[in-house]
């Protein structure tokens, strides 16, 4: 996405890459920013003291939520303040057993210096993605600016000059998105019976849909955008086809289990914790089931709202204005607000408009049923595909022109198609939201004394579920056995070069023009990407692997397919972190793409402004 950001008007830096010989030629990426972490302070001990006193769940939440502003804002004055780039999150472990607030210092000048080509970033494509071995480069380089210069930081990890070898220990730095590890088990079996299936079967419809509106489009750079939707999707279809399975397995709940009895046991035999904490099991056992009773309209009105990336702009335009039908047009009926989030819905190819308006449309009659009074008023004996299209022809909101005419002071009838439709959806849609919202705040506010429990119960001896706040994972160099054989600790550019053969031209082994063949001095034995036991989780990608020295010898970017019941568990065997090597990548920058600049920062951490500076300082060397 950031690739396509910076690309000028003829280039197709996603199949051709990008590598700027010199500081002035490093792209600035719009509306991209890096966090710098600078200070953690736990303040766990002055949010439970704000929510002493609190009578309901609601008073505790709103308790809460006071002190955590007023942390922020305090921290974040002490640190430097807003104007000066520096701000503070305050993040719940434990489901708020514990709370940490994290200070930044905040860079929004980032540039683009070096990227393969995707054909080698996703080697293999989604065939090989969740899976190893990999041959895959999927690593990119971007430089912080300060002041208009390169930042110069205190401190910084090393390029390894030596690799790491089976056995060795490796450190994963990041940030893993989100685990559901502490979750009861009636969490995890609403999950299993409701969520999870109609999620994956969300991103495969949807997947479908556009990969046939990618055929219809002919504009470059619309098509490559669609291309990055797609793999987007296909990594989350992937994601949640390992979440379904893990969850279909008896001896994952059967563990999950076991754990829970043991800690609900601990409670039980401790008169302060039972007095506080027993009937939450069984509170929260109510709530899956109650949520479970609205599986039908979850399944229906699954990501229906605004905002959302892959929905219809033109429905989602129709549902902010809804509310206000009748005003839309009329001097000052409109507030400004709502007019400013109706035009911030993304107006989207027409292919696109309708795939995902047709979706929507076929969820609605495929969940509710044809019968559905919902159903009947929203079709009018249409089919989806006719419906949809007739919403697209005929809608304002379908155009951006016309949508800001009619909110300058225009004119949107209550019987535009869309805002038609949005009407009908209101009342049961709205229902449900509520109802849903209702459950969702009420569990979420069992699992935070349940979060409490179990740190009174085991402190930090379990590890929190992942908040997409910094971890640090320990791991070992390690190959692991799998479909009958044995998979490599390394793999490395022969094999690359094997697949490419193998498959041939034209499939997602294919290699650009630059790799074929391969430079007579290109080292084909370099590791390419290897395997490690680090417990990592989505949002781990891009981190860095370290060695005992905290130097860099890889960056994570990738699990093994086995590694998908993390979300719920972690296993250290098969579940493997996949990484690329810190050495293909510099024999890749060295060989491949002659990037001398690149190479002699991360090897001498010698800062040169042009290619030819490079060369000359690195002549002396080969």
């Amino acid at each position: 996405d950031y690739t396509t950001r910076v690309a000028r008007p003829g280039e197709a830096l996603l199949d051709t890459g990008f590598y700027a010989p010199s500081l002035d030629e490093e792209r600035r990426i719009p509306d991209l920013y890096v966090d710098q972490l600078i200070a953690l302070t736990d303040v766990t001990a002055e949010i439970d003291a704000a929510t002493v006193g609190a009578q309901t769940d609601a008073e505790r939440a709103a308790a809460r939520q006071e002190a955590i502003a007023s942390i922020t804002q305090r921290l974040t004055a002490q640190a430097g303040g807003e104007a000066e780039g520096f701000l503070t999150q305050v993040v719940a472990l434990y489901n708020g057993g514990k709370y940490s607030a994290y200070t930044f210092r905040r860079y929004d000048d980032v540039r683009l210096v070096q990227l393969p080509e995707v054909q080698l970033g996703a080697f293999g494509g989604d065939a090989d993605n969740f899976t190893y071995p990999r041959f895959s480069l999927d690593a990119a380089f971007l430089r912080v600016y300060d002041d208009g210069g390169p930042l110069r930081t205190e401190n910084a990890f090393a390029w390894a000059k030596t690799g790491v070898e089976a056995g060795d220990p490796v450190f994963v730095v990041g940030n893993p998105g989100s685990t559901f590890r502490l979750e009861t088990v009636a969490q995890l079996e609403y999950r299993r019976d409701v969520r999870e299936p109609r999620v994956l079967a969300f991103f495969s419809d949807r997947i479908a849909r556009l990969e046939a509106a990618l055929k219809m489009t002919q504009e470059a750079a619309a098509a490559e955008a669609l291309r990055n939707t797609i793999s987007t999707l296909k990594n989350a279809q992937k994601l949640y086809r390992g979440r379904v399975k893990a969850l279909d397995d008896p001896v994952i709940l059967a563990r999950k289990g076991d754990a829970e009895r043991q800690f609900r046991e601990a409670v039980e035999a401790d008169e302060t914790l039972r007095a506080a904490y027993a009937d939450l099991f069984d509170r929260m056992t109510e709530i899956e089931q109650q949520k479970g009773e609205l599986a039908t309209d979850f399944r229906a009105f699954a990501y229906l709202q605004p905002n959302f990336p892959y929905g219809s702009g033109t429905l989602q335009r129709a549902l902010l204005l809804a509310p206000y039908a009748g005003e839309v047009g009329t001097n000052g009926g409109l507030p400004e607000q709502v007019k400013g989030q109706v035009l911030a819905q993304p107006f989207q190819p027409a292919a696109v408009d309708q795939a995902y308006l047709e979706a929507r449309l076929t969820d609605l009659q495929t969940y509710l049923g044809e019968e559905s009074p919902l159903v009947r008023a929203v079709l009018q004996g249409q089919s989806p595909e006719a419906a949809a299209n007739n919403v697209l022809q005929s809608s304002i909101l379908a155009d951006s022109a016309r949508t800001a005419q009619a909110l300058a002071g225009g004119a949107l009838a209550a019987d535009d198609p869309a805002l038609r439709i949005a009407l009908a959806l209101r009342p049961q849609l709205g229902a449900f939201q509520s109802a849903f919202a209702g459950l969702t705040a009420q569990e979420n506010e069992l699992a935070a004394r349940l979060g409490r429990a179990r740190f009174d119960v085991y402190g930090t001896a379990v590890p929190p579920d992942a908040t997409f706040s910094l971890r640090l994972a320990d791991g070992v160099v390690k190959g692991y056995a799998y479909n009958g054989t044995e998979a490599p600790p390394y793999t490395n550019f022969f094999g690359l070069y094997d697949h490419y053969y193998s498959y041939g031209k034209g499939t997602e082994w294919d290699l650009p023009a630059a790799w074929v063949p391969p430079p007579a001095d290109f080292d084909l034995a370099t590791p390419l990407n290897f395997v490690s036991t680090n417990d990592i989780i989505g949002g781990n990608s891009g981190s860095p692997i370290l060695n005992k020295d905290l130097e860099v010898v890889g960056v994570a970017f990738d699990g093994n397919i086995e590694s998908l019941v993390g979300s719920y568990l972690y296993l250290e065997d098969p579940v493997r972190t996949v990484s690329v090597d810190g050495r293909g990548i510099l024999e890749a920058l060295d060989v491949i793409y002659d990037a001398d600049r690149l190479v002699l920062e991360l090897t001498e951490r010698q800062l040169v402004s042009t290619e030819a500076e490079a060369d000359a300082a690195m002549s002396g060397t080969r």
